[in-house]
């Protein structure tokens, strides 16, 4: 197992969550907040953020099922399966209500979380993804399409987790994502030498070919149309995001109590490139 990168002020511990053991990486003290990270990455997508959250709240960073050093269990790795992991691992903390945050797959999984429980969540802050509303894709979306070539790829089973034990397909996706600009080399192997381990290369394919295979085709037969977010929420999205776009978060209000989207500057993996930028919006609240 890859060697757990360091942040000053974060200590680590593994919590039994249900079915699987979680990793979690926490810092600072107060009212909970609780981090969910997306692909490709884990707990440490925040580093740039923790130092500043963790002067007022206590910082839980949590590893998602099959990334990090969290369990990778052969299971479907559904988003709803996910999400359940975050309320398990709220029981097994005992933390009643919590701050939620998420980034790309994290925010998603967010919104389901505040979606199966809502009484568990004060505020959701989601960056970088989709609702669970979003509509079919419209002529505009089409020309994207090309950047999420790597989702068939990854999703394929035998060569999906295949090709992610290769050094190339990592050094190609942050080079497309932002290379030396967002990470340094020391920072992209925190994240790629985790996900080429075999275990975590076989969840990632499963996380990509349950979503394209089952979920993405719900979500555009209106799937969760008969669910409504009551949990104040805020979606943050930049401006220059290649994939997710203002047109592709629209539709949301008639789901929604209390929810708002905004444009930040900036592209897809804002922890990181707008860490001051996110640390703000989390500290102000989505409410």
């Amino acid at each position: 197992m890859a060697e757990l990168p360091s942040v000053p002020g974060v200590e680590h511990r593994f919590v039994q969550a249900g079915a699987v053991r979680l990793h979690v990486a926490e810092a600072g003290a107060g009212d909970p907040v609780v981090l969910l990270h997306g692909w490709p990455q884990h707990w440490y997508c925040w580093r740039r953020v923790i130092p500043r959250l963790a002067e007022r709240y206590r910082v839980l960073c949590q590893d998602l099922r099959g990334f990090g050093w969290s369990d990778a269990p052969r299971s479907s790795y559904a988003k709803e399966e996910l999400a359940g992991d975050v309320v398990a691992l709220l029981d097994a903390l005992e933390l009643d209500r919590v701050r939620l945050v998420g980034h790309d797959w994290g925010g998603f999984v967010g919104f389901l979380v505040a979606l199966q429980a809502p009484e568990r969540i004060r505020d959701l802050l989601a960056f970088s993804i989709v609702h669970p509303w979003a509509s079919r894709p419209r002529a505009a979306a089409l020309a994207r399409l090309p950047l999420l070539a790597y989702q068939p790829l990854v999703a394929a089973p035998v060569l999906g987790p295949l090709a992610q034990r290769a050094r190339p397909f990592y050094d190609a996706m942050f080079a497309a994502a932002g290379g030396r600009r967002l990470w340094s080399a020391e920072e992209r192997d925190a994240f790629a030498d985790v996900l080429r381990e075999p275990a975590r290369a076989e969840a990632t394919s499963r996380l990509y070919r349950t979503f394209l295979t089952r979920e993405l085709p719900a979500i555009a037969r209106g799937s969760y149309a008969q669910q409504r977010l009551t949990v104040p929420t805020r979606l943050v999205i930049g401006r220059s995001d290649p994939v997710v776009t203002a047109t592709s978060v629209e539709g949301f209000e008639a789901h929604a109590d209390d929810m708002a989207v905004e444009l930040v500057d900036g592209g897809h993996f804002l922890p990181e490139e707008r860490p001051d930028a996110v640390a703000d919006r989390i500290l102000a609240g989505a409410g």
